[in-house]
């Protein structure tokens, strides 16, 4: 639990500086692109445990 807040508190403060400094957000805008995230993050954890099975 506690990485999570962690990650949450890092991605916030990312934002409020991106922000100020008036960069685009360094994260999809859609939907779909935080699906694609997901999607790498799964694909990951898949082929540690194909990689555990061989």
């Amino acid at each position: 639990m506690k990485e999570i807040i962690l990650a949450l508190v890092a991605g916030i403060a990312v934002g409020v500086v991106f922000k100020f400094l008036r960069l685009p957000l360094p994260a999809p805008p859609v939907l779909a692109g935080v699906i694609g995230i997901a999607g790498v993050y799964l694909g990951g954890m898949i082929a540690d445990q194909i990689k555990t099975l061989f």
